[in-house]
């Protein structure tokens, strides 16, 4: 139960560290956006036609099947930009423009995730889920999930990568040993 709390925090916290950075490397055709742009919450009557706002046709539906994928791809580039490692924390989605925050539910566990890659394209999955995130709720197969768009973030390099410490940032990610 502790693993699970420390991972879904750990997950929460890298896709809302990504909310003040400036989306850069993103190219409107994967669904990144231009330029930087506000978290928003959801909201019944879209209030702008921006690519980060999911419009009606790009609801993501209540239930749907998900799947998840991670070893075969680590190193890689996803669509939205992000080098896939096997702490990425993210979902796949054909429809929904990168940075869209997800909150897949399963087993009664949450967690939000941001759109990081385009997909899946087997099993008649709608979602899938990196390792990481897949982990973090129990999830080993093919299953059945619920969902709901909870906002976005700018889309970003590091977009679903835990977040580091301001002391390692500065250091450029090396922090001495305490």
């Amino acid at each position: 139960m502790r693993i699970r709390f420390t991972t879904t925090l750990l997950a929460l916290l890298a896709a809302l560290s990504c909310a003040g950075a400036l989306a850069t490397g993103a190219s409107a055709s994967t669904g990144g956006g231009a330029g930087p742009t506000a978290a928003t919450t959801p909201s019944s009557t879209p209030t702008s036609s921006s690519s980060s706002t999911p419009t009606p046709s790009t609801k993501a539906p209540k239930t749907a099947l998900a799947t998840w994928f991670g070893p075969g791809f680590y190193g890689r580039h996803t669509a939205c930009g992000q080098t896939l490692t096997p702490v990425t924390v993210g979902v796949a989605n054909r429809k929904l423009p990168c940075g869209t925050l997800v909150k897949v539910t399963y087993h009664g566990e949450g967690l939000t995730v941001p759109v990081v890659d385009r997909g899946p394209y087997a099993n008649g999955a709608n979602w899938d889920l990196t390792a990481a995130a897949a982990q973090s709720l129990g999830i080993e197969e093919t299953v059945r999930v619920a969902t709901t768009i909870v906002g976005t973030v700018p889309n970003t390099p590091t977009l679903g990568q835990p977040a580091i410490s301001p002391e390692a940032a500065l250091a450029g990610g090396a922090v001495a040993a305490s």
